[in-house]
C-alpha cells in the first residue's frame, strides 16, 4: 500500500537491470510513493537489460552513465537535475561487477588487473558519485544516498573472492564521506547488507542456489526478498529517516546476528 512517503522528492536510481533487480524493485516502489527520479547504468549493461520497460511504467528520463567516469557522472547529475527540475534528493547505488568472478577465479589466483576493475566498478564508483555531488551541491540539504552491500564484507565467503574487498571499501566511503556530507549539507549515506538475493547477478556467482538455502534455514525470518529490500531503501529515501547515517543496516531477517539455527542443527543431525 503506497502512502506518498516520497512525494515531491526526485531521485537518481542505478543498476536496474531487468526485473529481478533490486534497482527495478526500489524504482517501483519509489514511484508508487510518490517520487520522480531518473534511470542510469553503463551504456554496456543497459543493452543488456529491459530499463526502458521500467522507464516506461515509472516515467522515468534514461541517462547512460559509466559509475566509474567523472566526467560521465558530472552530466548524470546535471542533466537530472534538469530533467526532474531541482536537486536531488535520493540516489540509489546499485553497482557491482568482478571480472574475477565472471572468470571463475578464486580469492588465491586472482588477476589484480581484474581486482582494480572490480574495486572501481563496485565501491570507488560510490566515491566518485558523492564526489561529483559534492562539489556541484547536486543533492538537496538531508538528501539521501544508499548503496546495497553484503554481509561478506565482514564475514569470509570463499565463493565472493574480491567481491568481499569491495563490499568492505564501499561500506568504508560511506563512513567516511558520510561524515563529511553530513557537515556539508546534512546528507545522509547508508549501505544496506541484504540477503542473498535471486537477482541475475547473484545467480552468476558459484554456489549461490546452495547458500541461498542455507541462509534462508539460518535466519529467523528467512531471507529477506529484493521487494522488501526496496521497501527499506523507501524508508531510507523518506524523512522518516533524517538521523540514520554512516550506517551499515543488516536486511537480512536476523541472518548476521544468528550464530546456528536449530534446522541447520538438524541438517547436519541427518547426515550424521
Amino acid at each position: 500500500m503506497a502512502n506518498n512517503l516520497l512525494k515531491g522528492k526526485r531521485g537518481i536510481i542505478s543498476g536496474a537491470l531487468d526485473h529481478n533487480s533490486i534497482a527495478w524493485k526500489v524504482a517501483e516502489r519509489a514511484h508508487s510513493e510518490g517520487a520522480q527520479f531518473t534511470l542510469t547504468n553503463a551504456p554496456i549493461a543497459m543493452r543488456m537489460g529491459e530499463i526502458n520497460k521500467l522507464a516506461e511504467a515509472t516515467g522515468s528520463k534514461i541517462i547512460p552513465a559509466d559509475a566509474t567516469n567523472v566526467d560521465e557522472l558530472k552530466a548524470l547529475f546535471e542533466q537530472s537535475q534538469e530533467a526532474l527540475g531541482g536537486k536531488i534528493d535520493f540516489v540509489l547505488h546499485s553497482i557491482g561487477m568482478s571480472p574475477n568472478i565472471r572468470k571463475g577465479k578464486p580469492y588465491n589466483d586472482l588477476s589484480y588487473d581484474f581486482f582494480q576493475k572490480s574495486l572501481d566498478v563496485s565501491a570507488l564508483s560510490l566515491h566518485k558519485m558523492l564526489h561529483v555531488a559534492y562539489q556541484t551541491d547536486a543533492i538537496a540539504e538531508w538528501g539521501s544516498v544508499v548503496a546495497l552491500s553484503y554481509i561478506a564484507a565482514q564475514r569470509t565467503f570463499p565463493f565472493y573472492t574480491d567481491m568481499a574487498d569491495a563490499k568492505a571499501l564501499l561500506e568504508s566511503i560511506t563512513r567516511s564521506f558520510g561524515y563529511h556530507y553530513g557537515k556539508y549539507r546534512k546528507v545522509r549515506v547508508n549501505t544496506i547488507s541484504q540477503s542473498p538475493t535471486k537477482t541475475t547477478a547473484g545467480g552468476g556467482i558459484a554456489g549461490f542456489e546452495d547458500f541461498f538455502g542455507f541462509a534462508d534455514q539460518m535466519s529467523p525470518l528467512g531471507n529477506a526478498s529484493a521487494d522488501a529490500c526496496a521497501d527499506y531503501c523507501v524508508t531510507l529515501f523518506s524523512d522518516f529517516t533524517r538521523m540514520v547515517t554512516m550506517q551499515n543496516l543488516f536486511h537480512d531477517g536476523g541472518y548476521s546476528m544468528t550464530g546456528i539455527s536449530s534446522e541447520v542443527m538438524d541438517m547436519f543431525g541427518k547426515k550424521a
